[in-house]
Protein backbone atom coordinates (compact mmCIF):
# COMPACT_ATOMS: atom_id res chain seq x y z
CA UNK A 1 0.00 0.00 0.00
CA UNK A 2 1.48 3.77 -0.91
CA UNK A 3 2.22 5.24 1.74
CA UNK A 4 0.91 8.77 2.77
CA UNK A 5 2.89 11.96 2.86
CA UNK A 6 2.89 15.83 3.77
CA UNK A 7 3.01 18.16 1.04
CA UNK A 8 2.93 21.98 1.48
CA UNK A 9 0.48 24.36 -0.59
CA UNK A 10 2.88 26.73 -2.24
CA UNK A 11 0.76 29.10 -4.78
CA UNK A 12 -2.96 29.35 -4.40
CA UNK A 13 -5.23 31.20 -7.11
CA UNK A 14 -8.40 32.61 -6.41
CA UNK A 15 -10.30 32.45 -10.00
CA UNK A 16 -14.09 33.19 -7.84
CA UNK A 17 -15.45 32.73 -4.89
CA UNK A 18 -15.79 28.61 -5.22
CA UNK A 19 -12.80 28.39 -7.98
CA UNK A 20 -9.10 28.20 -7.14
CA UNK A 21 -5.79 26.62 -8.59
CA UNK A 22 -3.15 25.83 -6.34
CA UNK A 23 0.41 23.73 -6.39
CA UNK A 24 1.33 21.50 -3.96
CA UNK A 25 4.88 20.62 -3.26
CA UNK A 26 5.85 17.41 -1.94
CA UNK A 27 7.64 16.33 1.18
CA UNK A 28 10.86 16.92 1.73
CA UNK A 29 13.68 14.53 0.16
CA UNK A 30 10.61 12.67 -1.76
CA UNK A 31 9.69 13.90 -5.18
CA UNK A 32 6.04 12.87 -6.41
CA UNK A 33 5.92 9.83 -8.34
CA UNK A 34 5.87 10.49 -12.10
CA UNK A 35 2.71 10.13 -14.06
CA UNK A 36 0.87 10.55 -17.49
CA UNK A 37 -1.68 13.33 -18.26
CA UNK A 38 -5.17 12.66 -17.22
CA UNK A 39 -4.12 10.73 -13.86
CA UNK A 40 -5.30 11.24 -10.23
CA UNK A 41 -4.03 11.53 -6.73
CA UNK A 42 -5.63 11.16 -3.19
CA UNK A 43 -5.27 14.43 -0.83
CA UNK A 44 -6.59 14.69 2.24
CA UNK A 45 -6.67 17.64 5.12
CA UNK A 46 -6.80 16.53 8.98
CA UNK A 47 -9.19 19.30 10.39
CA UNK A 48 -11.81 19.21 8.16
CA UNK A 49 -15.68 20.12 9.20
CA UNK A 50 -17.23 15.94 9.43
CA UNK A 51 -20.62 14.83 9.15
CA UNK A 52 -22.53 11.87 9.50
CA UNK A 53 -25.18 10.31 7.67
CA UNK A 54 -28.62 10.26 8.62
CA UNK A 55 -32.43 9.46 7.28
CA UNK A 56 -34.61 12.89 6.81
CA UNK A 57 -38.24 12.57 7.87
CA UNK A 58 -39.03 11.62 4.48
CA UNK A 59 -36.89 8.54 4.30
CA UNK A 60 -34.17 9.97 1.79
CA UNK A 61 -30.57 9.86 2.78
CA UNK A 62 -28.65 12.87 4.06
CA UNK A 63 -25.54 13.91 5.69
CA UNK A 64 -25.52 16.38 8.45
CA UNK A 65 -22.79 18.11 10.80
CA UNK A 66 -21.32 15.42 13.06
CA UNK A 67 -21.64 17.21 16.95
CA UNK A 68 -19.60 16.30 19.53
CA UNK A 69 -21.06 16.40 23.15
CA UNK A 70 -21.23 20.02 23.14
CA UNK A 71 -22.57 20.91 20.20
CA UNK A 72 -19.92 21.54 18.30
CA UNK A 73 -19.13 19.93 14.56
CA UNK A 74 -16.47 17.50 14.58
CA UNK A 75 -13.04 17.78 12.56
CA UNK A 76 -10.98 15.01 11.69
CA UNK A 77 -9.33 13.33 8.37
CA UNK A 78 -11.33 13.54 4.98
CA UNK A 79 -9.67 12.16 1.64
CA UNK A 80 -10.78 12.68 -1.98
CA UNK A 81 -8.95 11.70 -5.43
CA UNK A 82 -8.31 14.83 -7.74
CA UNK A 83 -7.13 14.90 -11.51
CA UNK A 84 -3.90 16.80 -11.82
CA UNK A 85 -3.86 19.82 -13.98
CA UNK A 86 -0.29 20.38 -14.34
CA UNK A 87 1.27 18.39 -17.19
CA UNK A 88 3.84 15.44 -16.30
CA UNK A 89 6.58 17.86 -18.17
CA UNK A 90 5.74 20.84 -15.47
CA UNK A 91 6.26 18.69 -12.57
CA UNK A 92 9.22 17.16 -13.38
CA UNK A 93 10.57 20.57 -14.17
CA UNK A 94 9.12 22.55 -11.11
CA UNK A 95 8.80 19.46 -8.70
CA UNK A 96 5.10 20.64 -7.87
CA UNK A 97 1.50 19.51 -8.77
CA UNK A 98 -1.20 21.88 -9.94
CA UNK A 99 -4.73 21.34 -9.17
CA UNK A 100 -7.71 22.79 -10.40
CA UNK A 101 -10.83 22.55 -7.80
CA UNK A 102 -14.19 24.10 -7.03
CA UNK A 103 -15.88 24.77 -3.45
CA UNK A 104 -18.77 21.87 -3.53
CA UNK A 105 -21.98 23.55 -2.13
CA UNK A 106 -25.09 20.94 -1.40
CA UNK A 107 -28.18 21.43 -2.24
CA UNK A 108 -28.72 22.83 1.61
CA UNK A 109 -26.09 25.33 1.20
CA UNK A 110 -23.13 23.65 3.20
CA UNK A 111 -19.69 23.42 1.63
CA UNK A 112 -18.02 19.84 1.14
CA UNK A 113 -15.64 18.93 4.09
CA UNK A 114 -12.50 18.47 1.91
CA UNK A 115 -12.73 21.43 -0.19
CA UNK A 116 -13.86 23.85 2.43
CA UNK A 117 -10.82 22.93 4.59
CA UNK A 118 -8.78 24.19 1.39
CA UNK A 119 -10.29 26.96 0.75
CA UNK A 120 -9.42 28.10 4.10
CA UNK A 121 -5.76 27.23 4.05
CA UNK A 122 -4.78 30.69 4.00
CA UNK A 123 -7.21 32.34 6.54
CA UNK A 124 -5.93 29.12 8.80
CA UNK A 125 -2.42 29.28 7.92
CA UNK A 126 -2.19 25.87 7.66
CA UNK A 127 -0.42 24.85 4.46
CA UNK A 128 -0.01 21.21 5.09
CA UNK A 129 -1.95 18.72 2.33
CA UNK A 130 -1.49 15.31 3.44
CA UNK A 131 -1.51 12.97 -0.15
CA UNK A 132 -1.05 9.27 -0.91
CA UNK A 133 2.34 8.60 -2.66
CA UNK A 134 0.75 7.38 -5.81
CA UNK A 135 -0.51 8.36 -8.96
CA UNK A 136 -3.17 6.63 -10.89
CA UNK A 137 -5.92 6.33 -12.97
CA UNK A 138 -6.53 5.20 -16.84
CA UNK A 139 -8.29 8.72 -18.05
CA UNK A 140 -5.45 9.00 -20.60
CA UNK A 141 -4.80 9.65 -23.77
CA UNK A 142 -2.92 6.22 -24.56
CA UNK A 143 -5.93 4.35 -23.10
CA UNK A 144 -9.23 6.50 -24.53
CA UNK A 145 -8.02 7.83 -27.68
CA UNK A 146 -5.21 5.27 -29.75
CA UNK A 147 -6.02 5.15 -33.01
CA UNK A 148 -8.22 7.94 -33.43
CA UNK A 149 -7.71 10.80 -36.01
CA UNK A 150 -9.79 13.24 -34.06
CA UNK A 151 -10.08 13.37 -30.36
CA UNK A 152 -13.02 15.63 -28.82
CA UNK A 153 -12.44 16.84 -24.95
CA UNK A 154 -14.87 18.34 -23.65
CA UNK A 155 -14.17 19.85 -20.13
CA UNK A 156 -16.58 22.05 -18.03
CA UNK A 157 -16.05 23.49 -15.07
CA UNK A 158 -12.95 21.94 -13.06
CA UNK A 159 -13.97 18.86 -14.99
CA UNK A 160 -11.09 20.61 -17.31
CA UNK A 161 -8.14 19.48 -15.18
CA UNK A 162 -6.96 16.46 -17.06
CA UNK A 163 -7.87 18.12 -20.69
CA UNK A 164 -5.22 21.02 -19.17
CA UNK A 165 -2.88 18.62 -18.51
CA UNK A 166 -2.87 16.62 -21.68
CA UNK A 167 -2.87 19.86 -23.86
CA UNK A 168 0.32 21.07 -22.06
CA UNK A 169 2.03 17.71 -22.24
CA UNK A 170 1.16 17.67 -25.92
CA UNK A 171 2.35 21.31 -26.74
CA UNK A 172 5.48 20.43 -25.05
CA UNK A 173 5.87 17.54 -26.62
CA UNK A 174 5.29 18.36 -30.20
CA UNK A 175 7.78 21.32 -29.73
CA UNK A 176 10.14 18.87 -29.75
CA UNK A 177 8.78 16.83 -32.47
CA UNK A 178 6.47 16.34 -35.07
CA UNK A 179 3.09 16.34 -34.44
CA UNK A 180 0.90 12.27 -34.74
CA UNK A 181 -1.58 13.55 -37.23
CA UNK A 182 -4.50 13.74 -34.66
CA UNK A 183 -6.80 16.63 -34.33
CA UNK A 184 -7.57 17.60 -30.98
CA UNK A 185 -10.42 19.91 -30.28
CA UNK A 186 -10.76 21.07 -26.90
CA UNK A 187 -14.74 22.39 -25.77
CA UNK A 188 -13.99 24.51 -22.74
CA UNK A 189 -16.91 26.02 -20.64
CA UNK A 190 -18.04 27.40 -17.62
CA UNK A 191 -20.19 30.59 -15.93
CA UNK A 192 -18.23 33.49 -16.99
CA UNK A 193 -14.67 34.39 -18.34
CA UNK A 194 -13.08 34.93 -15.06
CA UNK A 195 -13.68 30.85 -14.44
CA UNK A 196 -12.13 30.02 -17.80
CA UNK A 197 -9.09 28.64 -16.01
CA UNK A 198 -5.83 28.18 -18.09
CA UNK A 199 -7.77 30.15 -21.08
CA UNK A 200 -4.59 32.76 -21.96
CA UNK A 201 -2.57 29.77 -22.32
CA UNK A 202 -5.00 27.42 -24.49
CA UNK A 203 -5.43 30.22 -26.60
CA UNK A 204 -1.50 30.47 -26.49
CA UNK A 205 -1.06 26.80 -27.86
CA UNK A 206 -3.35 27.20 -30.60
CA UNK A 207 -2.26 30.22 -31.97
CA UNK A 208 1.28 28.25 -32.13
CA UNK A 209 0.34 25.80 -34.03
CA UNK A 210 3.09 23.10 -32.80
CA UNK A 211 0.26 20.32 -33.19
CA UNK A 212 -3.76 20.25 -34.76
CA UNK A 213 -5.77 21.88 -32.01
CA UNK A 214 -8.56 23.74 -32.14
CA UNK A 215 -9.47 25.59 -28.87
CA UNK A 216 -13.68 26.57 -28.30
CA UNK A 217 -13.91 28.31 -25.08
CA UNK A 218 -17.61 29.70 -24.16
CA UNK A 219 -19.99 30.80 -21.02
CA UNK A 220 -22.96 30.27 -20.02
CA UNK A 221 -23.21 33.75 -18.10
CA UNK A 222 -21.82 36.18 -21.30
CA UNK A 223 -21.05 39.68 -19.68
CA UNK A 224 -20.59 42.80 -22.08
CA UNK A 225 -16.50 41.84 -22.46
CA UNK A 226 -17.79 38.06 -24.48
CA UNK A 227 -20.41 39.56 -26.62
CA UNK A 228 -17.46 41.60 -28.50
CA UNK A 229 -15.90 38.76 -28.17
CA UNK A 230 -16.07 37.00 -31.75
CA UNK A 231 -14.14 33.91 -30.14
CA UNK A 232 -16.36 33.04 -27.31
CA UNK A 233 -18.71 30.87 -27.60
CA UNK A 234 -22.10 31.55 -25.83
CA UNK A 235 -23.79 28.56 -24.16
CA UNK A 236 -23.33 25.46 -22.22
CA UNK A 237 -21.44 22.90 -23.00
CA UNK A 238 -24.57 20.35 -24.31
CA UNK A 239 -25.83 22.86 -26.21
CA UNK A 240 -22.48 23.80 -28.01
CA UNK A 241 -22.07 19.65 -29.07
CA UNK A 242 -25.60 19.88 -30.20
CA UNK A 243 -24.41 22.74 -32.47
CA UNK A 244 -21.38 20.91 -33.52
CA UNK A 245 -23.50 17.74 -34.58
CA UNK A 246 -26.27 19.83 -35.98
CA UNK A 247 -28.58 18.55 -33.61
CA UNK A 248 -31.86 21.13 -32.01
CA UNK A 249 -30.78 22.62 -29.12
CA UNK A 250 -31.61 20.91 -25.73
CA UNK A 251 -34.56 23.60 -25.40
CA UNK A 252 -35.89 23.25 -28.70
CA UNK A 253 -35.58 19.49 -27.91
CA UNK A 254 -37.58 20.08 -25.30
CA UNK A 255 -40.18 22.33 -26.98
CA UNK A 256 -40.65 19.88 -29.78
CA UNK A 257 -41.30 16.75 -27.97
CA UNK A 258 -44.16 18.98 -25.36
CA UNK A 259 -45.86 20.13 -28.64
CA UNK A 260 -45.92 16.61 -29.57
CA UNK A 261 -47.61 15.49 -26.83
CA UNK A 262 -50.39 18.04 -27.05
CA UNK A 263 -49.15 20.36 -24.12
CA UNK A 264 -49.47 23.80 -23.55
CA UNK A 265 -46.26 25.74 -25.02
Amino acid sequence: MAERKIGTVVYWQNLSPILAIFRLTPESGSPFPDYRAGQYIALRRESCKLTKRAIGPDGQVDYVPDLDENGIQKRGPVTHSYSISSAPFETQQTGQLEFYIILEIDKKGEPGRLTDSLFRIDSEGNYSVTYVNRITGDFTLDKRATGFQSVLLVGTGTGLAPFASMIKQLHHEFSEGKPDGVQYTLLHTNRTYAELAYHQEFMAIEACQRFDFVYIPSVSRPGPRDLDDPKMGKGRANNLLRYIFEMPLKEEQMLNEAVARGEDT
